[in-house]
């Protein structure tokens, strides 16, 4: 493997060494250790800038599964080097302040650090993975390990709700995903990205094409939060502060960004993913804006700005799907929408960082996150209250902050969104910079809640759990970082315009981002549209923030057991009430029933596939012929199995049942297969012994008049049906053979590639090696639980060790 292999594997090894380092150096914050390693990675990736500038691209292969056309390709390319960069260095921010936040006397650090480190790793894995395949491992490992993070406090229930949440609204959508990246797999005849984006275009009449581009664009919306599967990111602000910095500025909810932005050149120039992409997000951002403005939990309203934020992106991403449909760079206005878009991720990630530690910050130092008890906190708290405004204001849209220039270039796609003459945007098209605009006031609105709520107005100490003080410099370090950072973008956005946004630009439309094209982020464009928007937002915001009270109530219009989180409960009760009702019908307790329904649904459904299926094929040409030695052994079979019907006593079932296991390998001798004859002596031998010797366990069997049989139709029609339907199938997959056997296979090669001449043995232990190794795990688990329920029958459920 290659060292970028090693750096995206790297969280995952150090995760197992932590428990280790946490138990022998209790004196010392487990964080430490910790810090180290994505401080290295960020280097690392760091770099990487240089190759990416000029339009190179890192690849590294390792092969996993070849048949399949599955490897561990890893490649670093402009969009997966930003990604990577966001996922390290916040995550450096958000270790380093976890150290000062969580103590290392009260919390199970050893369980922080790993989940974070396992947390980390898999979104490396999603965003620098050319394997689709490989993608959605580490995608569903985030999910995952997101799961655990926001569980972390697992003793609180509100925890817990939020981690069953988000597990299962982001795993269901990573299902879909999953289905839509085999429907492209299909298409493509290929797992790779790139070598789906060499050929875009080419299958937009396929019938497959909208089947994926749906599937995807749903794991996509779930995983970031799009309007309606946002319901599980305020949830999961039960995570601990640091947790909610890190997925909420860099990693899980912008992994579906990354799916977008890196399949948007598969897709983009299909309508319907400009459409759905478009109105998904500015949706969510309306709604995500709208929603925040009637939260009281300082946390709960950097959640739902968190979900306007991320609506905004996506719309930005759907608009710049329109570029595809231009020819010429020059008159090209809309890939501005992508160099919008990936300018604000990295906004976003810088003042939404800080915000969510400057939260932190007044929870750990108040004990409390309600804005109702907060309040005068600006002279007690005068840097925490500084970085808050930096923040607040760049999420405002306001200068000099790096917000208010992605913000222009927001409105500026939105408005020249009109121009566009495809898609049928004549007609809905004016709606775009409508909601932008409105939905920028909202953001507005709630971004002066959380700046002057907390910190202006009167000082309410009898509410506060604590005396209020200025945070640790420790804990105020990584803020201020972010805060810093929110500064110099704003001030010198073209740092990173060449570096940075163009590469990454490049990777969303490679096809448009050629040498020709360049980034330039001017801070005054003149008075266009965009700026007397940005002076209406901040005009009716303040407006508006000033009569707060007197409309508010209006978010609340709504009737919280019709909200899509009351679906969701109740959903999910309906599934806990339907799974109690079938397992208290199914569920009998009797071996017999079972063996009903499983038989049953084997003969219907089975049946009806080869008849539907017109499968059923009897060919007996290559049948070997039957002699009598057959003929008798079979009856002997036959009339064996029907005298353990019949038997009066357990000992002359286990005789006849032996006898049974004995002519069958007769048969296997008849057949010439010497070992197969000498294992099933062995196991019969060992079978009939055993069951002897466990008679002295059993039960007496009752008398031959309350043991007397009698004819059920029911149970002849089902071991009828179910003997027929495995010779049907026998017969028919015999008399339909695909391809060439592959015994012959098996007979060239067992001593040439394996040097053994027993080709039985060589299949069992070679060829097929690892088929054995878990048949032998499973036979050891099995004999586990067996000991573990003969030894709680004979302790009488007690442990006496």
């Amino acid at each position: 493997m290659s060292l970028l292999h090693w750096a995206v594997l790297s969280p995952f090894l150090l995760a197992l060494i932590v428990p280790i380092l946490y138990k022998l150096f209790r004196q010392i914050h487990t964080g430490w250790f910790v810090l180290i390693l994505p401080i290295l990675l960020f280097t690392y990736f760091s770099r990487f800038i240089s190759l990416t500038k000029q339009g190179d691209i890192v690849m590294e292969s390792a092969t996993w599964i070849p048949s399949l056309g599955i490897d561990v390709d890893f490649y670093v390319d402009g969009l997966g080097l930003l990604f990577a960069l966001l996922i390290t260095g916040i995550g450096s921010l958000v270790v380093l302040y976890s150290i000062f936040y969580l103590s290392k006397e009260k919390e199970k650090l050893n369980q922080f650090y790993v989940f974070l480190l396992l947390f980390m790793g898999a979104m490396l894995g999603v965003v620098l993975s050319d394997n689709l395949i490989v993608l959605y491992s580490f995608w569903e490992f985030t999910s995952l390990s997101s799961f655990l993070l926001i569980g972390y406090w697992n003793e609180r229930e509100r925890s817990r709700y939020g981690a069953q949440k988000s597990l299962l609204i982001t795993v269901l959508g990573g299902l879909s995903m999953l289905g839509g990246i085999i429907l492209l797999s299909i298409m493509g005849n290929t797992f790779s990205i790139r070598e789906l984006i060499a050929q875009s275009g080419e299958h937009m009449d396929h019938s497959l094409f909208v089947p994926a581009l749906l599937l995807v664009l749903l794991g996509a919306f779930t995983k970031s939060a799009q309007f309606p599967f946002h319901i599980w990111l305020p949830d999961a602000m039960e995570a601990p502060t640091p947790v909610s910095a890190y997925l909420h500025s860099a990693t899980m909810v912008k992994a579906g960004i990354y799916l977008v932005a890196r399949l948007s050149p598969v897709f983009a120039e299909s309508g319907l993913w400009f459409w759905l992409v478009s109105i998904a997000g500015l949706i969510t951002l309306f709604w995500g804006s709208f929603s925040a403005i009637k939260q009281t939990d300082l946390k709960g309203i950097l959640a739902f700005s968190t979900i306007s934020q991320l609506g905004l992106i996506m719309s930005l991403l759907g608009l710049g799907a329109a570029a595809l449909h231009y020819e010429t760079l020059g008159e090209n206005i809309y890939l501005a929408a992508t160099v919008a878009a990936v300018f604000h991720l990295i906004n976003h990630a810088t003042f939404k960082g800080s915000l969510f530690m400057v939260a932190g910050i007044i929870d750990h130092e108040t004990g409390t996150r309600d804005i109702r008890k907060l309040g005068g906190l600006m002279q007690l708290m005068p840097i925490t209250f500084t970085v808050a405004v930096i923040g607040a204001f760049s999420m405002a849209g306001l200068p000099p902050f790096n917000g208010f220039l992605s913000k222009e270039m927001f409105l500026a796609s939105m408005v020249n969104v009109l121009e566009l003459n495809i898609f049928n945007m004549e007609t809905w098209g004016v709606l775009f910079p409508v909601v932008a605009w409105v939905a920028s006031v909202f953001t507005f609105i709630y971004s002066m809640i959380v700046v002057l709520k907390p910190f202006t107005g009167k000082l309410q100490l009898q509410l506060l759990e604590k005396k209020p003080h200025e945070a640790p410099v420790g804990m105020l370090i990584s803020p201020i970082i972010l805060a810093s950072l929110v500064i110099v973008f704003g001030i010198f956005p073209n740092l990173l315009s060449s570096s940075i946004i163009k590469p990454a630009v490049a990777g969303i439309q490679p096809s448009l981002a050629g040498p020709d094209f360049q980034v330039h982020i001017a801070f005054w464009h003149g008075f266009k549209p965009e700026v007397w928007m940005t002076i209406g937002i901040i005009a009716f915001g303040i407006l508006l923030y000033k009569t707060l009270p007197k409309w508010q109530k209006v978010t609340q219009w709504i009737p919280e057991r019709i909200s899509l989180n009351a679906l969701y409960d109740n959903g999910v009760r309906g599934l806990e009430r339907s799974a109690s009702f079938v397992m208290k019908v199914l569920m009998t307790g009797s071996i017999r029933t079972y063996l009903l329904s499983i038989f049953l649904f084997f003969i219907l459904s089975l049946g009806f596939t080869l008849y539907w299926k017109d499968a059923f094929k009897l060919d007996a040409g290559n049948f070997a012929p039957i002699g009598i030695y057959e003929l008798v052994l079979a009856g002997i079979i036959v009339i064996g199995s029907v005298a353990i019907l019949f038997a009066r006593s357990r000992l002359t079932s286990i005789i006849i049942l032996g006898a049974v296991g004995y002519t069958i390998s007769l048969f296997f001798v008849l057949l010439r297969a010497p070992d197969l004859a000498l294992t099933q002596l062995v196991i019969e031998t060992i079978s009939v012994s055993l069951f002897l010797l466990c008679f002295f366990h059993l039960p007496l069997m009752a008398s031959r008049k309350e043991e007397r049989m009698t004819f059920k139709l029911n149970n002849a029609m089902i071991s009828i049906g179910v003997g027929v339907i495995v010779t049907l199938i026998a017969l028919s997959a015999h008399s339909n053979k695909l391809f060439d056997s592959i015994s012959s296979y098996y007979l060239e090669n067992a001593y040439k590639e394996a040097g053994g001449k027993n080709v039985v043995n060589v299949i069992l232990v070679d060829f097929r090696g690892l088929d054995t190794m878990f048949e032998i795990t499973v036979l050891s688990i099995a004999a586990l639980g067996i000991f573990a329920m003969i030894k709680l029958r004979l302790t009488g459920g007690k442990d006496k060790s």
